[in-house]
């Protein structure tokens, strides 16, 4: 089973919106029981709260399910359980590194590290924005070619199971 978290800073705009995308790819490639996917945030502000009503908004228009996500933070532990870690930008890559102990083996990236032809080297947080089409626009192609590489990776050991 591979595990992939989708970290931004609050959990209520990026994270959850790439959470729900990635889960919906997983879903018609079929591949949900072997992926499983969530998200999380570097800060506590927003702790048991639903996605953003923009997140919430954008995902609806796409048909894309959020049910069930509430925000929640980030955990030293998280890193020893998911394979890859998702950040939205450089200031959460830069915490979830400092989280990062010595044994674990995750692989922490960023998102539009899988998008390099975009202006933007960080998802903008539309929390401040207001932009959530933009932030949809660059998960999108971020989440399949994250999936990919998974598959690409993967491939070898799934077909072996």
């Amino acid at each position: 089973m591979v595990k992939v978290l989708f970290v931004c800073l609050g959990n209520i705009c990026r994270s959850p919106m790439a959470e729900a995308m990635f889960r919906d790819l997983v879903k018609r490639e079929g591949l949900e029981h072997k992926i499983t996917v969530d998200s999380a945030g570097t800060g506590d502000w927003h702790l048991g709260k639903p996605p953003h009503q923009g997140t919430q908004d954008i995902l609806s228009q796409h048909q894309i399910s959020f049910e069930g996500q509430v925000a929640r933070q980030i955990l030293a532990a998280d890193l020893n359980e998911f394979d890859y870690i998702v950040a939205m930008d450089s200031q959460n890559e830069k915490n979830i590194h400092k989280l990062k102990s010595l044994q674990s083996s995750v692989k922490i990236v960023k998102l539009l590290d899988y998008v390099p032809e975009a202006e933007k080297v960080d998802v903008p947080d539309p929390y401040f924005t207001g932009n959530f089409q933009e932030v949809f626009d660059l998960l999108k192609i971020g989440c399949e070619r994250l999936l990919k590489e998974i598959q690409t990776n993967e491939n070898a050991s799934w077909e072996g199971k």
